[in-house]
């Protein structure tokens, strides 16, 4: 419930930014975004080409644009400043979801110890509920990509977003001792070398860094097409329920999303 409150608090602040930013006169844009997603955690080996591949799931998006550089107040372009001209505020509420599982060494067919049957049936789910801004930064000029001085529009960016984690853990394996049979979260259950709280489905909420670099295409005078590369560093090393305190557990979770997108000018 807390999680909620404070997704319900930040959205809320959201609206009031939105409001503020129209009453000011600059021009909008929406657009939808979504894409695979590759999510790196403590599930699997690291750098293990099997465990960035099989990790992998998807987002969907809803993106909001701030234009600097044309006014809906009056039809007209706004002073004509590097900022105006180069900068966009990226507003955004995502959510992704990826199925989890091991892969890498520690679980090939070859290994026969409980260990590693206890590693290859534990399975998770990260699912995770953004709301965040982003400032993009694009090194061609706004207005000349607008009026069709030329197609393509690179652009980057850095931001922040709050984000409501909501995972989930299960595991086929069960330890045969019959006063612990039932508990599917039996710290037993799990991977040995692992303390007893390492694994963990509670839902919680934590702040997380936003990056992306992407480009742009000109549709039509009023849409775009949109290409983003975004990699998003948590604060938090729970975000998929396993945090296993091991020598190389050395960051918090993170992924890298490729999204597509169809952007609409409002204004």
């Amino acid at each position: 419930m807390l999680n909620i409150k404070h997704l319900v608090s930040a959205f809320c602040m959201f609206l009031i930014f939105q409001t503020v930013s129209a009453q000011l006169g600059f021009s909008h844009e929406i657009g939808v975004i979504t894409g695979p997603i590759q999510f790196r955690s403590d599930f699997g080996s690291r750098k293990d080409t099997k465990t960035n591949l099989g990790n992998s799931g998807f987002g969907i998006g809803v993106v909001h644009y701030i234009n600097f550089s044309y006014r809906s107040d009056c039809n007209c372009y706004t002073t004509d400043t590097f900022f105006n001209d180069h900068f966009k505020l990226r507003n955004e509420i995502s959510w992704n979801k990826t199925k989890l599982e091991h892969f890498g060494e520690f679980v090939d067919p070859s290994k026969t110890s409980v260990n590693a049957d206890q590693l290859r049936g534990h399975k998770g789910v990260s699912q995770n509920l953004d709301i965040g801004t982003q400032l993009e930064f694009y090194p061609f000029s706004i207005r000349s990509f607008q009026s069709f001085g030329y197609r393509f529009a690179p652009f980057g960016s850095l931001g922040i977003h709050y984000t409501a984690f909501t995972p989930e853990v299960s595991t086929t394996y069960e330890n045969p001792d019959p006063l612990l049979t039932g508990n599917v979260l039996e710290p037993s259950n799990f991977y040995s070398e692992w303390d007893p709280g390492s694994v963990d489905a509670s839902p919680g909420s934590t702040w997380s860094l936003v990056s992306s670099v992407g480009v742009r295409y000109k549709l039509t005078k009023i849409s775009d097409l949109m290409l983003d590369l975004r990699f998003q560093y948590y604060f938090n090393d729970w975000v998929d329920g396993l945090n296993h305190q091991l020598d190389f557990n050395k960051s918090s979770d993170w992924l890298l999303w490729l999204n597509v997108g169809y952007i609409f000018y409002l204004d």
